[in-house]
């Protein structure tokens, strides 16, 4: 579902061709049910200090089997340029932004005063699967395919921080550029004590392991890594 302020399609002037990642995608994985870009074209054609990653797109690779990822890339070409899938796409037959995780992340974006439509976001690895145990058989061979897509996006962007939701796009991310130098850290001020972390690489790349938005309420202060995503940003 488009909303009524992306239906006309804003003008905007890439300084990098946004289809150059989208190239990237290994054509082996078109069949596959998953998904590539959570943000329009926009958002990949100009510098940007922020690229958000998740894990993987969740949901059933059996019912979904029709969602793959070749039919995404295709989608992302035609709908608006300035999209984002946290504020203008329905989940669950609801309105667009309002179901699951997308209010806690657009929690994040009005904190760190950012635009959704203009932050790139994506997942580590584009496959779909029900649950995260079953990407363990092809993890090495859906990183390489999906790395180097993730790697020319804060390469030609100039990314300085990457958030990563959960531990495990955390590690794997962290594992893929060497981010091992901790500069920060969140406590969640409730009983359970969730940790997010940022750590650097030697060139100052930034990644911030995050709790996961789809079970941690970041409008909750109590459980909002919004600061710690902020310093970093501002280092």
């Amino acid at each position: 579902m488009i909303s009524p302020e992306t239906r006309a399609d804003v003008r905007y002037t890439p300084a990098v061709d946004p289809h150059r990642f989208a190239a990237l995608v290994d054509a082996d994985l078109f069949p596959r049910s998953g998904k590539v870009f959570y943000s329009g074209r926009a958002a990949f054609s100009a510098p940007a200090r922020l690229y958000l990653l998740g894990l993987n797109p969740g949901g059933s690779p059996l019912q979904q089997a029709g969602e793959t990822i070749g039919r995404n890339l295709e989608a992302w070409r035609s709908r608006p340029a300035r999209w984002s899938d946290y504020v203008d796409e329905s989940w669950a037959g609801k309105p667009p932004g309002t179901h699951g995780m997308a209010p806690r992340v657009r929690h994040l974006f009005d904190r760190l005063s950012l635009d959704p439509r203009e932050v790139p976001a994506s997942n580590v690895v584009f496959v779909r699967s029900a649950r995260e145990a079953d990407l363990a058989a092809e993890k090495e061979q859906l990183l390489d395919k999906c790395w180097r897509v993730h790697l020319a996006v804060i390469e030609k962007l100039e990314i300085s921080t990457v958030v990563c939701f959960g531990g495990t796009a955390g590690r794997w991310v962290r594992a893929k550029v060497d981010a091992n130098q901790k500069a920060g850290e969140f406590i969640e001020k409730n009983e359970r004590a969730w940790r997010s972390e940022a750590h650097l690489n030697r060139d100052g790349l930034c990644i911030v392991t995050t709790t996961h938005p789809s079970i941690a309420d970041w409008r909750n202060p109590a459980s909002d890594p919004s600061r710690l995503i902020g310093e970093m940003l501002a280092r």
